[in-house]
């Protein structure tokens, strides 16, 4: 991946012409977050496009070091009064190359996985870059942070069916990469996807 923040932009965008076909109901739908609303789910990318280390360690503390109450103030406050000035504010954001502190792969992931939090409920698909796929995965396979992936597939064998990709040891858990991504980021609407005798494992974490 020479230019992660390029894919990022591209995702961004390629999400925005999805959005665009929506009607003001759909923003309503339940994400693949349970707490959030597609609506908050593209709030919450605004608001970590316009994040920096600065304004993140500031927000912090200003939350009492509470990363979730500031989450949630953050996704009130980028929040437009209408979905069309939202999707207008995230087209917006679309090539900006600010984040949180944090390595630029997590911020690739936060585009794709919560890409798909938005598409899977509404029934809309996407054909990612597999890299990219790859490369995010690679950074979660080894990731406790926030969302405790390698906590969560420790134990399991997970194989990719539609690329060169293979990680862990024990029970086997199978299926297309980007399932196998969003398994281990904790999104249970993916196990579906997958076959093998790990996967009663995962759906147990």
């Amino acid at each position: 991946m020479e230019d992660m923040w390029a894919v990022v932009a591209a995702e961004r965008g390629a999400l925005a012409d999805d959005l665009e076909r929506l009607d003001d109901a759909a923003w309503e739908t339940r994400s693949l977050c349970e707490k959030w609303s597609v609506r908050d789910a593209v709030a919450h990318l605004i608001a970590t496009a316009e994040m920096t280390p600065p304004k993140f360690f500031g927000k912090m503390i200003g939350n009492g070091v509470d990363f979730q109450k500031m989450t949630a103030k953050e996704i009130a406050d980028k929040r437009e009064a209408s979905p069309r000035a939202e999707l207008k504010h995230f087209r917006a954001i679309r090539d900006r190359r600010t984040a949180p502190p944090g390595p630029k792969v997590s911020w690739l992931g936060e585009t794709i996985v919560h890409s798909e939090d938005v598409r899977r409920p509404l029934g809309l698909t996407r054909a990612y870059p597999m890299a990219a796929v790859v490369a995010v995965a690679d950074f979660y396979k080894g990731s406790n942070v926030l969302i405790g992936s390698k906590r969560r597939i420790d134990g399991v064998t997970l194989t990719a069916t539609d690329t060169v990709w293979s990680h862990g040891s024990g029970p086997a858990v199978e299926g297309p990469m980007l399932s196998l991504l969003l398994a281990m980021t904790g999104r249970k609407a993916a196990l579906d996807d997958l076959t093998g005798a790990g996967v009663e494992t995962l759906r147990g974490r």
